[in-house]
């Protein structure tokens, strides 16, 4: 994999190149000015700035400042940063595969990836670490304990760590290459109907996804596939279209790019037999499903080979390149637009007039109309819209402050320690009512720096009203404030639904993995079971792919 990138990354260098002689020979004199003016004041900074400058640091910022008024995705990526570049493409890294997590003085295991050589060691959610390499990890903050448990594959590492029931062990565990999976569960959501939760493009996610459809066939005749790309936020392009090439003909132009240079116009097509050429597919999407996620389902829907259900994606029809800079840096840059088999390009948000000093989003007199194979009327500028329109799920703001803070997990972790060695059902478990009991009087003594949106506001109302000298408003005001009520204890009870959903996660988690969590959502996922009511239903799905237009907006 690290060979087949470098070669990529040589590529692009050679292109790079050919690119920049191009433009020089155009406009070799702004070129050259512009880049005389960037050397002679880096060199005045450096030499006669009244404090000492770092030239690593002014290059850095010089650069980000470069492309800070184009896109938010051309970024400037340093050589400390390639690490996460690497990390954010390939998905795999050298370590021992577990997340961790700060608490008073000591890091915690956070989650141990299944079957990583954390999990195989027998670390587990809670965990102290109280050394590592026989240095004592006290006051050690998530980064350096990162650093030092992160390694070349084969290495090893000893970690002395303590568990929840006060027992210590130390192991001595091999580093691998982990790798985090793309498709993180694939199960059953009915008879006949198998679900794939598929997370990110990472290099080898067709791979899990080819694997993950082979197993489903071989445990019962498949009847139908909940695709779920919610939340993905897209990745490498060429696994979508591999991924496509298992539900369309060979052959079949799923995306296509164009840029300002003949080398960013390309068009691609599925170059594999299809395994599942007419099952029926339902795809759901939210508002966080972008890039490679939308090509896959919009590719789907232009081709009328699924029904979209959710809601509208998330719009990014841009495409990113690496070019390498030297010295191991490298310039992530967006070198065209992506086109689904429609013609339509879905991206939401026009860049176009960013050096101006503004974006906005594609205006609607913009807006044009396309036809899926079918005939359907589909629409551009404002990400896929869903065959089936659902309501966002609800989240509160108040859990998540709740699990971001760690007061859901240190409340996992006592429980954990009150019922040691018990079994779950993960698809029913939940919590009881004297165990929210007990997270409430576990919460008594936490600071919780959580406002509601109601009391924000209500203090935005009171300022405009003093700016306007509205006095007569103020007692009002204050009356609505002492009615309204958002403390801690109150708030346990307001959104104890959302809550005991993220402790309940939690406690899965512990016994289940991220699939167990998952696992654990979908009976009462209500667009698995719009897919379930819609893939068990022939003459609708016909109906819906053959003859239902999307809405515009």
């Amino acid at each position: 994999m690290i060979r087949k990138y470098r070669y990529l990354l040589t590529a692009a260098a050679a292109v790079g190149a050919a690119g920049l002689l191009t433009f020089a020979a155009r406009n070799d004199f702004g070129l050259g000015r512009n880049m005389e003016i960037a050397v002679n004041m880096m060199r005045e900074l450096s030499l006669n700035y009244v404090d000492p400058v770092d030239p690593d640091r002014l290059m850095e910022g010089a650069a980000a400042g470069m492309v800070s008024d184009l896109d938010p995705y051309t970024e400037y990526i340093p050589e400390e940063g390639m690490q996460d570049f690497e990390l954010l493409t390939t998905g795999k890294y050298g370590g021992i595969g577990a997340l961790i997590r700060q608490k008073d003085d000591y890091v915690r295991i956070a989650q141990p990836y299944q079957g990583s050589p954390a999990d195989k060691a027998g670390l587990k959610i809670g965990d102290k670490i109280l050394s590592i390499d026989g240095k004592d990890a006290k006051g050690f903050t998530t980064e350096q304990v990162s650093s030092r448990l992160k390694g070349e594959p084969g290495s090893k590492v000893k970690v002395t760590v303590e568990h929840l029931d006060g027992t210590q062990q130390t192991a001595a565990i091999r580093r691998e290459r982990i790798a985090i999976p793309g498709v993180p569960y694939a199960g059953w959501v009915a008879d006949g109907i198998g679900y794939i939760r598929h997370s990110d493009f990472t290099e080898g996610c067709y791979e899990e996804m080819r694997a993950a459809i082979e197993r489903l066939r071989t445990e019962r005749p498949l009847k139908g596939l909940v695709l779920d790309y919610r939340s993905n936020g897209g990745g490498i392009m060429q696994e979508a279209v591999k991924i496509l090439g298992m539900f369309v003909p060979k052959g079949t132009e799923v995306v296509s790019t164009k840029g300002r240079s003949e080398d960013s116009k390309q068009v691609f097509r599925t170059d594999t037999e299809p395994i599942l050429a007419d099952l029926p597919l339902t795809v759901l999407i939210n508002g966080n499903s972008a890039s490679s996620a939308e090509i896959v389902a919009g590719a789907l829907q232009d081709l009328d080979r699924a029904v979209l259900i959710g809601q509208r994606s998330f719009g990014k029809g841009l495409v990113q390149s690496p070019r390498p800079l030297g010295y191991n840096a490298m310039l992530k840059l967006t070198t065209a637009k992506y086109y689904i088999p429609s013609g339509r390009c879905i991206q939401a948000i026009d860049y176009s007039h960013s050096q101006e000093g503004s974006v906005r989003a594609v205006p609607d007199s913009l807006i044009s109309e396309f036809t899926t194979r079918a005939g359907r009327k589909v629409y551009d500028g404002g990400g896929v819209m869903p065959d089936i329109a659902t309501d966002p799920e609800y989240i509160s703001r108040f859990a998540l402050t709740l699990y971001a803070l760690g007061f859901i997990e240190d409340f996992g972790d006592e429980y954990t320690r009150r019922n040691p060695g018990r079994q779950i059902d993960i698809r029913t478990f939940s919590i009881t009512d004297k165990d929210y009991a007990d997270f409430a009087e576990f919460m008594q003594d936490k600071k919780v720096p959580y406002e509601s949106d109601t009391r924000r506001a209500l203090k935005a109302l009171k300022k405009a009203a003093e700016d306007d000298r509205f006095a007569d408003l103020k007692n009002k005001f204050e009356q609505v404030e002492a009615e309204l009520k958002d403390d801690t204890q109150t708030n346990l009870e307001t959104y104890r639904t959302q809550v005991v959903e993220t402790i309940n996660n939690d406690i899965v988690m512990r016994h289940g993995y991220q699939a167990g969590v998952i696992e654990h959502s979908l009976s009462g996922d209500k667009e698995v079971k719009k897919s379930v009511e819609v893939l068990g239903d022939p003459a609708e799905y016909a109906r819906i792919t053959r003859e239902q237009d999307t809405k515009r907006k």
